[in-house]
């Protein structure tokens, strides 16, 4: 089989294709043969060690993936040959909060991760990919949606008619639009250009904010709900956007802190942060068992992901150097073909 690996990190970095022996599954464990993987920016992050993660060299990289069952070990229970399953992001998170046990393992920076043709999983670590998606869809579902759901739905579920800001159109975001329209809650969108904003109001987002055209975009926010605000923020920009998010929340808003992809030398201001009663609270994806009930929304509803575009498995670098230029809309997911 071929695997792409990850030798070097930083700007001249590139995943390396090497051709290994197929894995064997332990008692526990079931035999995958990988279909699709979708790109995060966390995966181009541990590329250009421009994240807070120290990965090891050599490992194969991407926390996303979906395959189909080839082999099981002599004790698996919940996986038979021809199933169609999606890898969990933490492997060791089953249900309950999220603890440093739990959180071992990470794929792509602890761990072997998704780009390769073969791939050994315990069977507790995957979930099954509902029926009507195909595994080009299911595989954007691990990383992004999973941390969609949650910011919506954990410490405090979002209610019919509240307001909800979202930034640009990646993963999480379009996920997070989805998620919330379903539930009835009123979506506020920023982004960059009318495309863009065409793509965000199809998906049924009520407003849409150029933040080019309104760098203190907080304002704008403030004058579409009236001056009070929103109450939850999906916060993707991190040290760039999260002062304007601060500014664009209701008095006991919360902000889902999940990303870093906005660069930005722009400090929080302690004042702006005590005067607003909002909660700041950091959120890493979620259990198995936040995938599971994800996945029940998503078949009651039919929900279609947002895919940007689809490359093979051959074309893997190609399909970074497209992601990292960040113009994608939606997933970049990578596709595989077995001989």
């Amino acid at each position: 089989m071929y695997s792409y690996r990850l030798h070097q990190f930083g700007p001249e970095a590139r995943p390396h294709l090497s051709e290994e022996p197929v894995p064997q599954p332990l008692a526990h464990q079931v035999l995958l043969r990988i279909t699709a993987c979708s790109l995060n920016y966390r995966d181009l992050a541990i590329l250009r060690a421009a994240s807070t993660l120290s990965p090891k060299a050599g490992l194969i990289p991407l926390s996303d993936g979906v395959g189909e069952v080839i082999a099981t070990g002599e004790s698996v229970s919940l996986f038979r040959p021809g199933d169609r399953v999606a890898g969990c992001f933490f492997p060791h998170w089953q249900a309950g909060p999220l603890t440093a046990e739990k959180g071992r393992g990470t794929y792509g920076s602890q761990s072997d991760g998704w780009l390769t043709q073969y791939k050994v999983v315990d069977e507790q670590a995957l979930v099954a990919i509902p029926d009507y998606l195909s595994d080009v869809e299911a595989a954007t579902l691990p990383c992004a949606a999973v941390t969609a759901w949650n910011s919506i739905q954990q410490s405090c579920p979002l209610q019919p008619g509240e307001t909800l800001l979202i930034q640009g159109t990646g993963g999480v975001s379009l996920f997070a639009l989805q998620f919330a329209r379903l539930m009835g809650v009123r979506v506020i969108a920023l982004t960059s250009d009318e495309q863009k904003a065409a793509l965000l109001r199809q998906l049924g987002a009520n407003e849409v904010i150029n933040y080019r055209q309104h760098p203190n975009w907080s304002s704008e926010v403030r004058r579409l709900t009236h001056g009070r605000g929103v109450d939850r923020v999906v916060e993707i920009g991190g040290p760039g956007t999260l002062q304007q998010s601060l500014l664009s929340c209701a008095s006991g808003a919360e902000i889902a802190l999940l990303g870093f992809v906005a660069k930005g030398d722009e400090t929080v201001d302690f004042f702006t942060l005590f005067k607003s009663g909002t909660t700041v609270r950091p959120f890493s994806v979620g259990s198995r068992d936040d995938f599971i009930a994800m996945n029940r929304a998503l078949t009651t509803e039919k929900l279609r992901p947002v895919v940007d575009k689809v490359f093979p498995f051959t074309q893997a670098v190609e399909a970074w150097d497209y992601f990292e230029q960040r113009q994608h809309i939606g997933k970049v997911v990578i596709r595989f073909t077995h001989e």
